[in-house]
């Protein structure tokens, strides 16, 4: 539910090879259907549903010309900027992973001003907000509190698989466990973005990492 395998949009796979490769390496892992959710942010990628899906119809053609068995399909990851609100301030339909569920995400640079009035705004909007990856947002390890008030604003919390593991260091892998070990997580993903991504995913040490940090767990099996 949190991916970057469209070809060409963002600062995932940048060609059609390079998807595939990617869906090869999902496949080896156990995974057979993906929610490709390339970036919108309003000064680097200003995508559409367009743009979006020029995207996903190229893999998609690709994955079926090759007879590869993966079934994809795709929303966006919302940066929670200016552009953005005036998205929903216009009524514009934004893309949703299902229902009315959005992928957004905060600036790593720094911390938001008002998440309260951020997520008021998606939820009157008729949005259900996920918050991508809050384990990676620095300037909330010095106190924990705030992922305990970020769901309790109504930001449902997506932690990337790969943060358990120390790829982004060792203050995020303590901050990820936090969130799931105390029960703030509604969803993990790969946030997968090339192959030095694919490769942590598929090392046999992160794996074992994987299953004692779920061992236990109760999650539902995707959306």
């Amino acid at each position: 539910m949190h991916s970057h395998i469209l070809p060409g949009i963002d600062d995932g796979a940048a060609d059609v090879e390079t998807s595939i490769e990617l869906v090869k390496g999902l496949i080896k892992l156990g995974i057979h259907q993906s929610i490709a959710t390339p970036h919108i942010i309003s000064d680097l990628y200003r995508n559409t549903p367009e743009t979006i899906g020029v995207a996903l119809k190229k893999l998609q053609d690709a994955l079926a010309a090759e007879e590869i068995d993966f079934t994809v399909s795709a929303a966006a990851e919302y940066m929670l900027d200016s552009y953005f609100f005036e998205l929903i301030e216009k009524e514009v339909p934004l893309l949703t992973l299902r229902d009315n569920l959005i992928l957004t995400e905060f600036s790593f640079g720094f911390m938001p001003d008002n998440p309260k009035k951020m997520s008021f705004s998606m939820i009157t909007s008729g949005y259900s907000p996920i918050l991508a990856h809050p384990e990676r947002y620095a300037y909330y390890h010095d106190n924990y509190k705030n992922f305990h008030l970020l769901q309790e604003l109504g930001f449902l919390l997506q932690v990337n698989l790969l943060s358990l593991t120390g790829y982004y260091g060792a203050p995020v892998a303590k901050a990820a466990k936090y969130i799931i070990q105390n029960g703030l997580a509604s969803f993990v993903g790969t946030d997968l973005h090339h192959e030095r991504h694919m490769a942590a995913l598929q090392d046999a040490g992160n794996q074992k990492i994987f299953s004692e940090v779920f061992k236990g767990e109760q999650w539902n099996e995707g959306l």
